[in-house]
């Protein structure tokens, strides 16, 4: 992650296309060591490819994939609400009816003896 990190502070620098030792400057400048194996494969599948254009791309196929996702749990979770809500709302006024009997009777009784 740290590689990537590096390439793509060099992009947003004006650096269209970094090298292995841009980024290994920009590491060790903040005392990190690079990896060698794993810079070398991120500038070889990076290289000719415009960083913007493939971060554009993945947005997309995230866009598509919560899409996707949340069709179907988006149903089933707003099933499960208005059903929960529901429930919340008839336990809610049954219990509002209890704790009146708590203290021994209704509110018509409570002022009329004192």
């Amino acid at each position: 992650m740290r590689h990537v990190a590096a390439y793509l502070m060099l992009v947003l620098g004006g650096n269209a296309s970094p090298s292995a030792a841009d980024v290994k400057a920009v590491l060790s400048a903040v005392d990190i060591e690079a990896d060698d194996a794993q810079l070398d494969r991120l500038v070889a599948s990076l290289e000719g490819k415009n960083v913007d254009e493939l971060i554009a791309a993945g947005q997309e196929k995230l866009v598509k994939m919560t899409a996707v996702a949340a069709g179907p749990a988006g149903a089933a979770a707003g099933g499960a609400a208005a059903a929960e809500a529901e429930k919340e709302e008839s336990s809610s006024s049954a219990s509002a009816g209890g704790a009146a009997d708590l203290f021994g009777g209704s509110d018509s009784d409570s002022d009329s003896s004192s």
